[in-house]
């Protein structure tokens, strides 16, 4: 039975890994993208259903020596005594996201040493959630809004698999709070107009001197 998993799971990471070097090829990529060899390290965010888990995995999948950092994925490496973000009791909540956020910056400050390019996908909030990025990254941190409209993102949220969709109402005041928090820096993208793709091509060639 081990073996069995062992051979699905090799068969899984092999054909992921084959769907998105398709999809690098698809977008003609060059190895000498200003993001790439660990030169930035790049934080997508924005609220859910922006679409930044599938930009993050695409444009990590384009660059030649890339990390995709998942906070969602981190902050469930808890197993036991695991609060969500907006879970209570709301102190231990804000401890977790510390934790998941220190544990992200770290794991970024590691892959940019090592020359990987870090794809870092998480929900930052506000000015104090990114302060922390801004202070462990400096200068090599890249900030990427995608800010398709509350609209696209309820939209697309409820157009996604019922496994995958996130129960979220808090899509005006989360986004109060990044304008009022950091509207002024990085680059925040509209891509209500643009395919993943598309937003895949501009962030390549345009987030290290934008974001």
């Amino acid at each position: 039975m081990i073996a069995n998993l062992s051979n699905l799971g090799d068969c899984v990471i092999a054909d992921t890994k084959a769907r998105m070097s398709q999809v690098a090829t698809r977008l003609d990529v060059s190895s000498t993208q200003p993001l790439d060899l660990g030169r930035a390290c790049l934080l997508v965010t924005g609220a859910p259903g922006a679409g930044k888990s599938t930009v993050s995995r695409l444009v990590a999948a384009s660059l030649t020596r890339s990390a995709l950092l998942d906070g969602y994925f981190v902050s469930g490496l808890v197993v036991s005594g695991r609060v969500w973000a907006l879970g209570e009791p709301s102190d231990e909540a804000a401890r977790q996201v510390e934790l998941c956020n220190d544990n992200l910056c770290a794991l970024a400050t590691n892959f940019s040493d090592a020359g990987f390019t870090p794809v870092i996908d998480t929900v930052v909030p506000n000015q104090a959630q990114l302060d922390v990025f801004r202070r462990a990254l400096g200068e090599r941190l890249r900030l990427l809004v995608l800010d398709p409209g509350t609209d696209a993102c309820v939209e697309r949220n409820a157009t996604r698999p019922a496994i995958e969709q996130f129960f979220f109402d808090g899509y005006s005041e989360l986004h109060a709070s990044m304008l009022a928090g950091f509207g002024d820096l990085g680059w925040w993208l509209d891509t209500s107009e643009l395919t993943a793709e598309r937003t895949v091509e501009r962030v390549l060639a345009e987030a290290y001197e934008r974001a």
